[in-house]
């Protein structure tokens, strides 16, 4: 995993996601992997950028998703590009349901669990905090467990 300077390719964001940093940098981020190494090196390669870092990723899928997450550092937006998808959060314990069809958006806020259901071949960009994330199973009530990047405070 490595952040790239100066790109002068298309990007696809469905397999490289853009890290957006402090000074209005946007830096292609080879080799990412939902792996916790590769996780971690991206943490500790943008920690310099604190809660302001962002990563914009493109997702496709159909159905239901299969994790919870949460994003400790910072709210997170999600756009739909095709399709139809919902976005199901847990607040305090109650889920509150928003469905999203092409170009509609709704933000998660920070620290708020929230999982995705895509309805039909479905099409995501989301920009999200670069650290503090977690995730848990969706059969889970309550993470027992993560795999996530480090949250402020917390050593990369």
């Amino acid at each position: 995993m490595r952040l790239v300077n100066h790109e002068r390719d298309a990007i696809d964001l469905r397999t490289t996601p853009v890290h957006l940093g402090l000074g209005s940098r946007a830096k292609p981020v080879e080799g990412f992997a939902w792996d916790p190494e590769v996780l971690q090196a991206y943490s500790t390669a943008v920690a310099a950028d604190g809660a302001e870092g962002r990563m914009v990723m493109i997702f496709d899928g159909d159905g239901p998703g299969d994790h919870w997450e949460s994003h400790s550092a910072g709210d997170e937006l999600v756009v739909c590009l095709s399709g139809s998808v919902t976005v199901i959060r847990d607040v305090d314990g109650v889920p509150d349901r928003v469905l999203l069809g092409p170009g509609e958006a709704t933000v998660n806020p920070a620290g708020v669990w929230h999982a995705v259901d895509m309805v039909g071949p479905t099409s995501i960009l989301s920009i999200t905090a670069s650290l503090g994330t977690d995730h848990r199973p969706r059969t889970d009530i309550r993470p027992t467990e993560h795999v996530g990047t480090p949250g402020l405070g917390e050593a990369p």
